[in-house]
This record gives structure tokens, C-alpha cells and sequence, in this order.
């Protein structure tokens, strides 16, 4: 509960930062982090919140020191820092993963609102993940609409194909989960 009162009060304070009425379910965490065990290299996350896919990341078995978290709300950003000794806390964008060092990556799970965001944003965003994943790496995202978060003009332009996750019915609203991944080695055009 006490998450929640920290979710509901940045929610109110900073509404463009937060996009989301409720935390993600520990469902939807856990179906997110699918893709993630032991042996699986490095990993960053993109809009942690309050941790809920955090926790589920780390329960597959991924050393702390694995992971970096990049998260806007500077409140969601102490808390993350407190809650998750050993994890790599990052208050910047998402988008600002190449210039914090990263690459080589195995996986970007990402709690992101793509759909929430223009165009620009999302082309930003979806070029640094996929300059920092090492070939082969995968971007895991979830939406609550039929579709695929990326629009399919946007998703070509990237050079990327997009696989069907589970669909998450205990979440609120239920949701889907979508696994990116780049069709070739070449490197994603630059807007």
C-alpha cells in the first residue's frame, strides 16, 4: 500500500511524468521479466516507477550490479536507489542511455507510455535502447491497446520485427507484452 500512496501522490504532482493510473500488477511485472534469468548479461530499464518490475527483474535471478534503472521522477529515483541496494540508479531519460555509458546489452525492459508520447520521443527513445543492445538483444514493452505500441511506419524505419508476448488479464487495465528485436546487425538511421 505503501507504493501505491507514493504512485497516486507523484501521480498528482507531476502527471506527465508518471502516464499511468495504477502501478504495474506483480502479473504484469513477472510476464515482463520473462525473458530475464541468471545468466542473462546486462539490463537496463526504462520508467521503474515505484520498482514492482524492479523486484520481478531481480527475482529472475539477475545480479543487482546487472541492472540500471533510468527513471525521470526524482522522488520514484531516491526511493528506487534506497529499495534496490547494488542496482544502478540513473534520474535522466531513457533516452539518455547512450551518453550514461551503456552498451552491450542483453535486454531494455521498458514500463515507458510509448503510446503516450509523439513520435520524435519514441523514435529517440527506441534508437538509444537499440544502439546500446548488443546484436541479438531484445526491447520488451507493454501496452493496454490490440496493437503494438509502435506504429508500424515507426517500427520499419527502425529496422525492427515485433513478436507477441502473454497478455496480462490480472492488470489494471489488462495489458499485452511485446519483444523487439532489430532484423539485422545495421545499426538503426538517425532522425
Amino acid at each position: 500500500m505503501r507504493e501505491f500512496g507514493l504512485f497516486l501522490g507523484q501521480m498528482i504532482r507531476k502527471p506527465a511524468q508518471v502516464s499511468a493510473l495504477a502501478p504495474s500488477s506483480r502479473h504484469l511485472a513477472r510476464a515482463l521479466a520473462e525473458p530475464i534469468g541468471p545468466q542473462t548479461g546486462l539490463v537496463a530499464e526504462f520508467g521503474p516507477g515505484t520498482g514492482t518490475i524492479t523486484r520481478a527483474i531481480l527475482d529472475r535471478g539477475l545480479p543487482p550490479e546487472n541492472l540500471t534503472l533510468f527513471e525521470l521522477n526524482p522522488v520514484f529515483a531516491r526511493r528506487l536507489h534506497s529499495r534496490f541496494p547494488g542496482v544502478r540508479v540513473e534520474n535522466r531519460p531513457a533516452q539518455d542511455i547512450g551518453t550514461a555509458g551503456l552498451s552491450g546489452l542483453d535486454a531494455v525492459i521498458s514500463g515507458l507510455p510509448l503510446l503516450s508520447m509523439n513520435e520524435q520521443l519514441q523514435h529517440a527513445i527506441l534508437s538509444a535502447a537499440f544502439q546500446a543492445l548488443k546484436p541479438g538483444g531484445i526491447f520488451v514493452q507493454f501496452t493496454y491497446g490490440p496493437r503494438p505500441p509502435l506504429a508500424h511506419g515507426l517500427q520499419h524505419e527502425l529496422g525492427l520485427e515485433v513478436r507477441r508476448g502473454p497478455q496480462v488479464l490480472l492488470n489494471m487495465p489488462p495489458a499485452r507484452v511485446y519483444h523487439y528485436h532489430r532484423i539485422s546487425a545495421q545499426a538503426p538511421r538517425a532522425a
